[in-house]
């Protein structure tokens, strides 16, 4: 009994091992190049195994992506929610996708790549969630930017998003630092806003 309660609170490290594996793999080519034992002994796991969590390849692409889309809007959600105003928002918000990008860089570079290879009803619902990821953001450049219609801020966003996007296909040789701090000059200049005071402390992020 004590046996089966310790293998079943290993289940979700094991899981999320299975998941960043297939990140890893996938981040340097093609999904469907890569096969269940593949991952299984890049996770450190007998092939077989993973499907005590997967029933196959597909879900483990849905669940990465899911993983991907999770993190940045959960996040979203929580700063908009809290920030003390528009522009301490907006920043949070360029911030936390920065963050994102470099230390879940694998996962957010399969999503990218591979997000037109999900099942047509999984493709739909994450594009419906990151049009509402998208909307966050708008929400906190309007008030900043009245000078802009509605379209020329969607327009702002979406450069400023693949802006920070556009790293994750070329190793720049820089540390996680230096990135996130030009990222994050940059990106504000893409949105035409000021960028907020960054905490004293800042966690040290991984190189690139």
């Amino acid at each position: 009994m004590q046996h089966a309660q310790s293998r079943r609170q290993r289940d979700p490290e094991r899981k999320a091992r299975i998941l960043a594996a297939a990140a890893e793999l996938a981040a340097r080519r093609s999904f469907h190049t890569i096969g269940m034992a593949e991952i299984g002994a890049q996770a450190g796991i007998v092939g077989s195994g993973i499907y005590r969590h997967f029933d196959s390849k597909v879900a483990i692409l849905v669940a990465m992506l899911d993983y991907g889309m999770d993190r940045l809007s959960e996040r979203a959600a929580e700063i908009v929610s809290t920030a003390a105003d528009d522009r301490s928002a907006l920043s949070d918000l360029v911030r936390d996708h920065i963050d994102v990008a470099i230390t879940e860089r694998n996962v957010l570079a399969v999503y990218h790549r591979e997000m037109h290879n999900l099942p047509e009803e999984d493709r739909r619902r994450l594009r419906r969630r990151q049009r509402h990821y998208i909307e966050e953001w708008v929400h906190v450049l309007a008030p900043l930017r009245p000078d802009l219609a509605d379209g020329e801020l969607r327009l702002a966003v979406h450069a400023a998003i693949g802006a920070i996007q556009s790293t994750l296909f070329f190793r720049s040789g820089l540390s996680g630092a230096r990135l996130a701090e030009l990222l994050d000059a940059m990106v504000h200049q893409c949105l035409g806003v000021k960028p907020s005071p960054l905490p004293r402390s800042e966690p040290e992020m991984t190189s690139s």
